[in-house]
């Protein structure tokens, strides 16, 4: 097993499936202690049994509702006083609700910026003293769709969207004192995500083809773990489009107006 981590202590949200799995295994396959939040807690304690087992490194897990601030507290607390330190913070919590703005209940706005917003930067805060003090990374696993919006996915959209100005800002915040602050923008990946976002699989069926693999995106991301990498930008040919809006909206709506209907 290669070591590149060395040991380090790495805090991975929404850990229990998809890419947050695929994140745990990677950074203890690279030799770091994966710290594992969710809420589904019998589920991590399987995870970090099968992580040493497969790689001989002992992680942890806390079962962790990320849309309860009082929940968040005490996660924190729980491994300031049972791990320590840690060494970087991998935001990747999120779920997304694809309906039209007429549909979308206000509760639903609501429930998905406490999640992937307000619960992103609750985690940061938490940490963010510690790694001012002795340096560290935060990865905040933000989507393309923050980037280029689409009819029905104005919430999830609006949330990614704080989301990278928050990653953006705090960048820049942070940069001379030793803290590494990376954005991750991806396309469509293969999870359990759609489960909930896209219930009858119709926006599923349409992008099949062009599904990011998990582990691919997970391996990307720890690979540019504690480097001063800006952003990580997944599939090449959607931040090509997203480029393209920024200089050309009008155009690229009307060019990919098929495309952005899929939903």
């Amino acid at each position: 097993m290669t070591n590149t981590l060395n040991s380090k202590k790495v805090i991975i949200t929404g850990a229990s499936s998809g890419i947050g799995e695929r994140l745990a295994w990677h950074v203890a396959k690279q030799g770091g202690v994966p710290i594992l939040l969710a809420r589904r807690g019998e589920r991590l304690k399987q995870m970090i049994e099968q992580i040493e087992k497969d790689t001989g490194v002992a992680g942890y897990a806390d079962s962790c509702d990320l849309s309860d601030r009082a929940d968040i507290d005490r996660a924190f607390r729980a491994i300031k006083e049972t791990i320590g330190d840690v060494d970087a913070l991998i935001n990747n919590a999120g779920f997304g609700i694809f309906e039209s703005v007429e549909m979308t209940e206000l509760d639903q706005y609501e429930s998905m910026f406490q999640v992937n917003v307000l619960g992103l930067i609750q985690c940061v805060k938490a940490i963010l003293p510690s790694f001012v003090s002795r340096g560290g990374h935060i990865v905040n696993i933000a989507s393309q769709a923050g980037k280029m919006s689409t009819p029905k996915a104005s919430g999830y959209a609006a949330s990614k969207h704080a989301v990278l100005g928050f990653t953006n800002a705090l960048r820049l915040e942070v940069k001379s004192k030793g803290v590494f602050v990376t954005g991750v923008n991806l396309g469509p990946v293969r999870t359990n995500f759609f489960d909930q976002a896209d219930p009858e699989g119709n926006y599923q069926k349409s992008v099949e083809r062009f599904m990011l693999d998990p582990d691919t995106v997970a391996q990307k991301v720890v690979k540019h773990l504690f480097t001063p990498k800006r952003e990580i930008n997944l599939p090449s040919w959607m931040e090509a489009g997203s480029k393209l809006y920024q200089l050309m909206p009008g155009l690229t709506e009307k060019l990919m107006r098929k495309q952005f209907e899929k939903k």
